[in-house]
């Protein structure tokens, strides 16, 4: 199986530490977490994706905004120059431990989050970031 990821998630997963726009979001995410720990590949989409589902019955769901599509785009571009792989839609790859240590040590050195621009979770991502990453949900346990 694969886990649908849209490519600005591949930064949020960073540093989610449990919050989200609602119970059922921080579940599903709890969940997409679990299936990435235990090795499943993921695949890029262009849209909404697994992490997006909960968040698409919300009224104010941002998930096909203009906005996201760009912040999509620009984490794309970050992430394939951090990793050297090309990530475009219909790109298939796996996480472990060194693309989570490789992708962390750039966020929080600030050089991949052009995406992160005028997010509304940037200050919280910041704090995270900030403390080491401490309480974040992402394991991989994962070697190369």
């Amino acid at each position: 199986m694969t886990v649908e990821l849209r490519p600005h998630h591949l930064l949020c997963m960073l540093t989610y530490v449990g919050k989200g726009y609602s119970a059922a979001f921080c579940d599903n995410y709890e969940a997409v977490l679990a299936r990435l720990a235990a090795g499943e590949e993921i695949l890029l989409v262009d849209g909404p994706d697994t992490v997006c589902a909960p968040a698409l019955l919300l009224p104010d769901s941002h998930c096909r905004n203009e906005s996201v599509t760009t912040r999509d785009a620009a984490a794309a571009a970050a992430v394939s120059a951090l990793l050297g792989i090309d990530l475009g839609t219909g790109s298939r790859f796996s996480l472990h431990d060194d693309r989570v240590s490789a992708m962390r040590a750039a966020f929080a050195a600030g050089t991949s989050r052009a995406a992160c621009a005028d997010c509304q979770w940037q200050a919280l991502c910041d704090t995270v970031a900030g403390s080491g990453f401490r309480g974040a949900r992402l394991r991989t346990g994962r070697a190369v």
